[in-house]
């Protein structure tokens, strides 16, 4: 039996919209991708990745906070 894993078929899935040109794109499509997008961080977020990016986004953000003073 073949299993996918739902944040990888969503990832690939948002790859591949957004390979899209600009201009072929409805708002509607616009839409639909970034409910994707947000489908795809709710999936992400609880698992060690998600929380990997976590603690690496919030080290840049502190980073970036602590260069501009």
């Amino acid at each position: 039996m073949l299993t996918i894993n739902l944040g990888v078929l969503l990832a690939v899935i948002v790859v591949l919209r957004l390979r899209r040109r600009t201009e072929a794109r409805s708002r509607n499509d616009e839409k639909l991708t970034v409910v994707i997008v947000l489908v795809l961080g709710v999936v992400i977020a609880p698992t060690p990745v998600g929380q990997g990016i976590f603690e690496f986004l919030g080290q840049l953000a502190s980073g970036i906070t602590d260069s501009s003073r």
